[in-house]
C-alpha cells in the first residue's frame, strides 16, 4: 500500500525533535562512536517558503544529520521560537521521534493520494536542492510522514 500511495517502500530518515542541538549531537555522536556532524541552520523564509498549517512562517531551526548507518539518516532538529511543527511537537510533547521520511517523484501526486486517505500537509517549504512537506499522520500512523523530493 504505502508503494501505491507514495511510490516508494524505503524510509530514509528518522527526525528527532531536541532542546539542544549541540549537547544532543556530542551525546549521540558519542554512544554511537561516530563523528558529530556539522550544525547548520535552515535558511529565512524568502529561500525556504515555509507555511505551517496553511500560513506563512518565519520559522527556522538548527540541524545536524547523522549519516553514517548504512540504511538510515538521522536529524536532529532544534527549533526555534517561531510557529511550525517542530516547535508544537517540543511544547507538547517534548523532545523525541518527530517523523518518518521518504524521498518521493511528483510530490504533488502523493499529497493528493495521501489527502484522500485524511493525511494533511502540516508544513512544507523549499530547501537548496528540493522540497519537503510534513504530513500529519498522526492520527493513523502515530508520526508524522516527512515526504522529501530532490531536483
Amino acid at each position: 500500500m504505502a508503494n501505491e500511495i507514495l511510490g516508494t517502500d524505503v524510509v530514509v530518515q528518522i527526525g528527532i525533535i531536541v532542546k539542544d542541538i549541540e549537547k544532543t549531537a556530542k551525546d549521540f555522536a558519542k554512544f554511537f562512536r561516530v563523528e558529530v556532524p556539522q550544525i547548520i541552520e535552515t535558511e529565512e523564509y524568502e529561500k525556504t517558503h515555509t507555511e505551517y498549517r496553511g500560513k506563512a512562517t518565519c520559522a527556522r531551526a538548527k540541524l545536524a544529520f547523522f549519516r553514517n548507518f548504512k540504511n538510515i539518516e538521522i536529524e536532529l532538529i532544534e527549533p526555534d521560537e517561531n510557529p511550525s511543527t517542530w516547535r508544537e511537537f517540543l511544547e507538547t510533547h517534548g523532545e523525541g521521534i518527530h517523523h518518518i521520511g521518504v524521498f518521493v517523484k511528483n510530490m504533488d501526486e502523493k499529497i493528493e493520494n495521501l489527502k484522500k486517505e485524511g493525511i494533511e500537509v502540516v508544513q512544507k517549504g523549499d530547501y537548496t536542492g528540493g522540497r519537503y512537506a510534513y504530513m500529519d499522520s498522526t492520527d493513523k500512523l502515530k508520526f508524522i510522514l516527512e515526504l522529501l523530493e530532490n531536483f
